[in-house]
Parts: structure tokens; C-alpha cells; sequence
């Protein structure tokens, strides 16, 4: 079965934070635009849901703080037009050993784009956290203004509000099972295993999360390395009397604690009481095959990390809540924003590979995306890393770094 003969101006396909914003971005264009998802909204399979996402500048990349800054932007001009909030502001907090290559790596392009950061030893961080962060004797911190919490489904929803005030059509249930090129007509036609079936397009974007890779090799026989992840976000208890002290109204920060392991939280918001920890972490899986469980192994290197940096003020017995989420890895830990190529050309785009740090960019990423398919350009990003080219040939780890990875694979 087949719609009534409309033709969108764009097939949005995957409506986690990424599709929902691009979404947003080309109904407000003025582009016929269908968003589809294979699920419910706002499901719990995918990389979109739960109650909190760190937004920060501080990158070792050079190229990422400029786009945090835009999202930053856009987020509060999404909600006023919303009329309601999904951003928190804070400051981030940076911490490591004084000579991570990360670190000073973040440090490094934080100068050269002009993002200000105050570098602090121990003493200085006790002070400026009233005691909260102990750090060891080599190890310094890093705090900027630009952090948050964002929340997600909340987000997700509003985004999805926002493009069907636009006009953009919104369809559930309805997994993408083909997408091919109708070569008299020159538009796309998307296949699905929902009720009508099939759809017609002139431009499509893919924005399927930990399912990116298998529709791209099914629709273009393009092998694009990304590797789903899944990964456990640890909640804990704030001993009694402490809880104050770390909320953003007591100025608590976002932060990230470089080295091995690399853990990163955010302030006691979403559930009173509780502080979010996890590591950065997960096991490589594919989205049907996930196991839903915390790992047990990680319990205990994170119980020894807040013990050190929190001291007395956590309660370290055990996690009092877990959630599972999935992350989509690149070998090089960088998106890929890219025409799809083939037979597609410039008619489909990819938005994918957001390696566990993308939700705070999905306004930039849905603004690119529409720049994309309505005129074949994009300013204000530098889209080279992005590329899909980059992992052509023997150069299958893509963009070369002189720092580790943040994000380590268990078994």
C-alpha cells in the first residue's frame, strides 16, 4: 500500500534526538517533511532517552567547541519557542592527571578557540568546590562556564512538538525496511513494515542511531564501521545532610575525570538525593542483543573513584539505580555527517556514529542536516572530519589523534 501520491520534500528516518531535531530544522524550513520511527516515541532501545546529558566545550578536538556553542544557542531558542526548559546551565569541571594527553589536550584547544578556562591545582579546585572535589597531589582541573545537564526525552518530545507545529507529519511504529532510487521519477521511495508501506521523497536523512550501519549496508552495500555499543548509567546515593551540595543552585558542575577509567556525572537533578557517576564504557553488541544488566565488574572502579573524590559525602555500598543506553561507535570517536553517495548522491544524508557525545550538538546536527538536502551546503561546521571517505582504504581508523580513546570496549 502506498500513501495518497504525496511527494515530502524530506523523509526523515530514526526519531531519537538527532531525526526529531532534523526534523524540527526542515518543517521550520518549509519542507514537506515526514518523520518516521521504527518504535514508539520516545523509546528506551535506542541513545535518546532517560533524564540527563552533559553539555561542555571542553574538547581535546579542536573542532567540536565552536559546534557546542552554536548548540548552546539553539537549545534556548528551541525552547522559547517551546515555552518550557530542557537545559540547565552549570559550569564543567575537567579533572585528570597533569599530564593526560587528553587533558591537555582539552586545555590546548579550549585556548585556541578562545573558550575561557581556569587551569587549577588540588588546593585551588578544594577551594572553588568548597571541598567537595579531592583531588590527588598530580592532578589538576580544568573548570569552564559552558556546562549543563540537558534532559533527554524531555528534549526528544520537544523537538517532535516543534516540527508538527511546523507541519511535519510524524509516524510511529513504522521501521524502514528499504530505501531505493526510482529512476523515472528521480525520488525516493522508502519501504516500511508499517500500514501504508511505502513513501516518496525527494531527499532522505538517515539518522538511525545503533541501527545506522545495517541499513546502510542494506541500502548502498557501504560497510560504514559503526559499532554499536551498550553502556550503564550508574545513579548514586548522596548521604544524608549533603544532598545541598551537589545541585546547580550550590553551584555543582557537570564534569569528566580523565584517564583510566574515564567517568564523567552530572548534578543531583533528575532524581532528589541522587548523583549520576558512570564510566565511559561499553560492550559492543548489536541493538537486538543487548543484555540489559549493569556489569558487575564496574561496580567496584567506581565505588574506588568517588571514594577518592568524594570521600564521605557519597554512599558508595552499591549503584540504587542503573539504566541501559546504547552507544553508536566510530573507530575514531567522530560523527559522520555525509552525503550517502551511490546511486543516492546527494539526495540522502547521513547524520550517525555520535560516538557517546552527541546529544548536546542535535540542534547543530539537525540544522547541518536541513542545510544539506535543501541547498547541498552547510555552514559553520568544518563537515572533513566527518566524512564518510575518511575510513576509505587502510585508513580504516579514520581521523588520527595524538591522545587515547575516551570511550573503552569491555567484554
Amino acid at each position: 500500500m502506498e500513501n495518497s501520491g504525496q511527494v515530502f520534500d524530506v523523509i526523515v528516518i530514526g526519531a531519537g534526538v538527532m531525526g526529531s531535531s532534523t526534523a524540527y530544522h526542515t518543517a521550520k524550513r518549509g519542507l514537506r517533511t515526514l518523520l518516521l520511527e521504527q518504535f514508539d516515541f520516545l523509546h528506551y532501545r535506542g541513545s535518546s532517552h532517560g533524564e540527563s546529558r552533559t553539555i561542555r566545550a571542553t574538547y581535546p578536538e579542536d573542532y567540536y567547541s565552536s559546534m557546542v556553542l552554536e548548540a548552546s544557542r539553539l537549545w534556548e531558542e528551541a525552547e522559547a519557542e517551546a515555552g518550557y526548559r530542557v537545559y540547565f546551565k552549570t559550569k564543567q569541571f575537567d579533572m585528570g592527571p597533569s599530564d593526560n594527553k587528553s587533558l591537555l589536550a582539552v586545555i590546548s584547544s579550549c585556548r585556541k578557540n578562545s573558550i575561557p578556562i581556569r587551569v587549577l591545582n588540588r588546593d585551588e579546585v578544594f577551594e572553588e568546590f568548597s571541598g567537595i572535589f579531592q583531588l590527588p597531589e598530580d592532578w589538576i582541573g580544568v573548570v569552564t562556564e559552558l556546562g549543563g545537564v540537558i534532559k533527554p526525552t524531555k528534549a526528544v518530545s520537544m523537538f517532535q512538538a516543534l516540527a508538527l507545529r511546523s507541519g511535519a507529519v510524524l509516524m510511529d511504529n513504522s521501521k524502514v525496511i528499504g530505501i531505493a532510487k526510482d529512476r523515472e521519477t528521480n525520488e525516493i521511495v522508502v519501504l516500511t513494515g508499517g500500514e501504508v508501506g511505502k513513501y516518496r521523497c525527494r531527499k532522505c536523512i538517515i539518522t538511525a542511531g545503533a541501527w545506522t550501519r545495517k541499513l546502510i549496508e542494506k541500502v548502498r552495500g557501504l560497510v560504514v564501521p559503526i559499532q554499536p555499543l551498550e553502556t550503564t548509567v550508574h545513579y548514586w546515593k548522596i548521604n544524608e545532610g549533603h544532598e545541598g551540595k551537589f545541585t546547580i543552585e550550590n553551584g555543582f558542575p557537570s564534569f569528566a575525570s580523565y584517564g583510566e577509567p574515564y567517568i564523567y556525572g552530572t548534578p543531583s537533578l533528575e532524581f532528589p538525593g541522587l548523583i549520576k557517576i558512570p564510566m565511559h564504557v561499553g560492550r559492543p553488541c548489536e541493538p537486538e542483543d543487548r543484555t540489559w544488566a549493569a556489569p558487575t565488574a564496574l561496580v567496584g572502579v567506581l565505588q574506588e573513584w568517588i571514594k577518592g573524590r568524594f570521600g564521605e559525602l557519597v554512599d558508595i555500598e552499591k549503584p540504587v539505580m542503573t539504566q541501559s543506553c546504547m552507544y553508536s561507535m566510530t573507530p575514531d570517536e567522530d560523527y559522520v555527517i555525509d552525503f550517502l553517495g551511490g546511486e543516492f548522491g546527494e539526495d540522502a544524508v547521513v547524520c550517525g556514529g555520535f560516538s557517546g557525545h552527541g546529544f548536546k550538538m542535535a540542534p547543530v546536527v539537525g540544522r547541518v542536516a536541513a542545510e544539506l538536502v535543501e541547498s547541498g551546503r552547510a555552514g559553520g561546521v568544518d563537515l572533513r572530519h566527518f566524512r564518510i571517505g575518511r575510513f576509505d582504504g587502510n585508513n580504516c581508523k579514520g581521523n588520527v589523534k595524538d591522545f587515547d580513546d575516551q570511550v573503552k570496549k569491555s567484554h
